[in-house]
């Protein structure tokens, strides 16, 4: 089915799953914004939404599905006829339309959650993805909680969903439960013991409430996951979904992983921006990939590594993610190295002498001062030039 064995698919949920965080709700116009930027960072499917639930959900599927030509338009449903038919309507101008259709996997939701019993939710699995099936013909099935799923029902309801017409099969670690080698054991037991599992791609979705979620997507596609689904900057419920620029950047960085996406990386830390304003969602500034301080070296043992070259403390280059450009932050804790850069890119040379004295006036400003700039800078070489 796969035409290339070694692409990952990238399936965006920032506008379904990111949008659930209270207070990230956004208007019809801003998801279509955010749409076309998604668009032309090249994601592979755009989950628009759950057009069962509101009005606004709906018609932003709706118009998401006219604003885009290129990605995947997915609509999210429970395993219900209603909501399926809502899905339907929504997705009808779609070029590309997909539903992602779906039920618990582990026995913690069978009981407590749907009072069920594991035959009940195995036919519901199936008669949701059928009934689908009659209406659209790219359909993901997810199994919630597969997590903490028994592996050998959900090889079964992974297994019967397949037989009747799901096209992807999402193994999602809803509660961010598993450890890595755990999840990735779970994604090669499917692999290996699903007899029809040929017959679609297999896709994680892994939550981060033990911080897991990108190491655990990685373990995915190391054991034959080929789609990944998560979010910018990684939003979404409680700790958030897998963040998307951190599992691209991962398979680039690694190519012995031998893996690739069609994401056009440079586009990541403008679209993080759109995301953090529109969805008044701060952006943590150690936050990898696109955190304010990804690129800054404020230790002078790093940063006389760094300025001697790039590569002894930068393992990606800023400019590959759009990045305006990498920081050398002067502190207490810079070197000589670090002030000598700076110095000489506002029109200083100093002979070694000198940037010993100007230097000692620096640590001594420094320890007062939590960020020098350029203004302190011209002063200390002012108070030096008076003291000559």
């Amino acid at each position: 089915m796969l035409h290339d064995p070694n692409r990952v698919y990238v399936f965006d949920t920032t506008l379904r799953d990111g949008e659930q965080v209270p207070g990230c709700q956004l208007t019809t116009p801003e998801k279509i914004e955010i749409a076309k930027e998604l668009e032309l960072l090249g994601v592979d499917i755009i989950e628009a939404g759950f057009p069962v639930s509101s009005p606004g959900d709906f018609q932003s599927v709706v118009e998401i599905s006219k604003a885009v030509k290129e990605p995947t338009v997915c609509a999210l449903t429970r395993a219900n006829k209603g909501d399926i038919d809502a899905a339907v309507a929504s997705l009808q101008y779609a070029k590309r339309p997909r539903i992602h259709t779906g039920i618990g996997s582990s026995d913690m939701h069978i009981k407590h959650k749907f009072n069920s019993t594991r035959e009940e939710i195995l036919e519901r699995a199936v008669e949701a993805v059928k009934y689908a099936k009659k209406s659209v013909e790219d359909i993901e099935f997810y199994a919630e909680d597969a997590g903490r799923a028994d592996v050998v029902y959900l090889a079964q309801m992974v297994e019967a969903v397949i037989a009747a017409g799901a096209t992807v099969v999402n193994i999602p670690d809803t509660n961010g439960y598993c450890l890595p080698d755990q999840y990735g054991a779970k994604i090669k037991f499917l692999k290996e013991n699903v007899k029809n599992i040929d017959k679609a791609i297999i896709s994680v979705h892994c939550h981060n409430d033990l911080g897991l979620a990108t190491a655990n997507s990685i373990a995915g596609l190391q054991n034959g996951a080929r789609q990944i689904e998560g979010t910018i900057n990684g939003i979404g419920e409680r700790a958030g979904n897998t963040s998307i620029e951190e599992v691209v950047m991962i398979l680039k960085t690694h190519h012995t992983l031998g893996l690739h996406t069609n994401i056009d990386s440079k586009r990541f830390y403008e679209l993080s921006q759109m995301i953090r304003t529109q969805m008044r969602m701060p952006v943590q500034p150690n936050k990898a990939i696109v955190g304010a301080n990804a690129f800054a070296h404020s230790s002078g043992i790093h940063q006389d590594g760094f300025l001697k070259m790039r590569e002894n403390y930068e393992i990606i280059r800023p400019e590959d993610v759009g990045f305006p450009s990498a920081t050398i932050v002067l502190t207490a804790r810079s070197g000589r190295h670090a002030l000598k850069f700076h110095l000489e890119r506002l029109g200083y040379t100093l002979d070694k002498e000198e940037l010993a004295f100007v230097y000692n006036n620096f640590l001594t400003l420094a320890d007062s001062k939590l960020d020098i700039n350029d203004q302190d800078l011209q002063s200390l070489m002012a108070h030096r030039l008076v003291k000559n």
